[in-house]
C-alpha cells in the first residue's frame, strides 16, 4: 500500500517524524524545536563549517539512486569537505526542499541513509528546515567540525618539490554512474552487471566513503602541506591546489591508482580512459601534497590509516604549468567537472 505524501501528512507532522529519531549529545545546549540550535564549542579548537546541496536531476536521479543513498551522499559530501580541512565532524543541519506529492517513505529512506553515516562518524543532526518545492527534490546539508589551530589543512601550502598523493582509487564513481544510467535507460542487463567490477563502481557512486580518518591523521601529524577532496575529479583537484598555492604540478599517468574496471570500461566505449577518468567526479578521495622531508610523518599516517592506499602520483613544480607525464611524452592536464559549463 502506498504511503501518504508530504502534503497529506503536513509540515509539522513531518518535522516531528524526523526529530523523534534524533538524540542530542550534551554539548548541544538547544536542539531542534527552537529558531536555531545552540552548541558549545570544543575547547581549544576552531569551528569548521561547510555546506553542500544535492539536487535531483543534477546530483542524483531517483530512477536509480535509492532514498537511503540520497541521504548518505548528502552528508558524505560534506564530511569529505571537513576531512580535507583536517577537521573532526561534530554536527549537521538538514534542509529539505520537497514536492508536495512526494511519498513520506522517500523522506524516511533519505533519513535512514543520512542517520546511518551520521552515527558512523558521530555526527549530531541538530536542526534544519523543510520547505515546498514546485519541482525537484533538494537536500541541503551544513556540516560543522572542529580542528586544533595548527592542524588545519588548506589548499594553499603546496611548494615546488612537494610530492603529490591521492588516497584510495579514482574513476570508479563515474563508471558506476554510467552503468546505473544505462540500466535505467535501456533496462536490466544494459549496465555492467556482468562485469566483476560493476557492483563496486556503482557503490562508489551511490555511497561514497569520506576519508575522515585520513584527513584527521594528515592534520594531526602535520604531514600535508595542502589538501582538497575530489568532488569534481582528480584533474579539478590538481588545478585547485595549483591555483591556490601558485605552483605547477606534474602528474605521472602510470602512477594514478584507477579503480578496477575504469580503463576497460572507457576503452570499450571509445573514450580516452585516462582523460575521461581524470575529468570525472564523485570520487571523494583526498588529494594532498607533502614535503619529502616529512616522509616519516606520512609513513605514520599510512600505518594508522589501516588498509587505505595513499599513492604518490606526481610532484609540485615551479611556474604554473599542469602536465600529465606519459610514456610518449607530456600533455596538458584535462579539465575537471564544472557547473554551468
Amino acid at each position: 500500500m502506498s504511503s501518504r505524501t508530504v502534503s497529506e501528512i503536513g509540515e509539522h507532522a513531518l518535522i516531528s517524524r524526523i526529530t523523534a529519531r534524533l538524540a542530542m549529545p550534551p554539548w548541544v545546549l538547544v536542539g531542534p524545536g527552537d529558531d536555531a540550535a545552540v552548541i558549545e564549542p570544543e575547547r581549544g579548537a576552531l569551528d569548521v563549517l561547510t555546506t553542500d546541496a544535492q539536487v535531483e536531476g543534477v546530483h542524483f536521479d531517483r530512477r536509480f539512486v535509492p532514498p537511503d543513498a540520497i541521504g548518505h551522499r548528502a552528508l558524505a559530501v560534506n564530511l569529505s569537505d571537513l576531512a580535507a580541512m583536517g577537521a573532526q565532524p561534530r554536527a549537521a543541519l538538514l534542509s529539505l526542499v520537497l514536492p508536495g506529492d512526494l511519498d513520506v517513505s522517500v523522506v524516511d529512506g533519505m533519513l535512514d541513509g543520512l542517520m546511518t553515516i551520521a552515527a558512523r562518524y558521530r555526527v549530531a543532526l541538530i536542526g534544519g528546515n523543510i520547505t515546498r518545492s514546485p519541482g525537484p527534490v533538494m537536500v541541503d546539508v551544513t556540516a560543522i567540525g572542529s580542528v586544533r589551530p595548527r592542524r588545519v589543512l588548506t589548499r594553499t601550502g603546496a611548494r615546488p618539490g612537494d610530492e603529490v598523493y591521492v588516497t584510495g582509487t579514482v574513476g570508479g564513481a563515474l563508471v558506476g554512474l554510467r552503468s546505473l544510467q544505462r540500466t535505467a535507460d535501456d533496462g536490466v542487463g544494459a549496465g555492467l552487471k556482468t562485469r566483476p567490477y560493476a557492483v563496486e563502481c556503482e557503490e562508489k557512486y551511490l555511497r561514497p566513503e569520506p576519508r575522515v580518518r585520513a584527513g584527521l591523521l594528515l592534520g594531526r601529524n602535520r604531514a600535508a602541506t595542502a589538501c582538497i577532496d575530489l568532488s569534481d575529479g582528480l584533474a579539478d583537484g590538481i588545478r585547485q591546489i595549483a591555483a591556490a598555492s601558485g605552483v605547477g604540478i606534474a602528474v605521472d599517468e602510470d602512477a594514478i591508482p584507477f579503480a578496477e574496471g575504469v580503463r576497460e570500461y572507457h576503452q570499450a566505449h571509445g573514450h580516452d580512459p585516462v582523460c575521461t577518468a581524470l575529468a570525472g567526479g564523485d570520487d571523494y578521495e583526498l588529494l594532498f601534497t607533502a614535503r619529502p622531508s616529512v616522509r616519516g610523518r606520512l609513513r605514520a599516517v599510512r600505518q594508522q590509516a589501516g588498509d587505505l592506499p595513499m599513492t604518490k602520483i606526481g610532484v609540485v613544480t615551479k611556474g604554473q604549468q599542469l602536465v600529465l607525464r606519459t610514456a610518449s611524452g607530456a600533455r596538458d592536464l584535462p579539465a575537471g567537472f564544472e557547473h554551468f559549463r
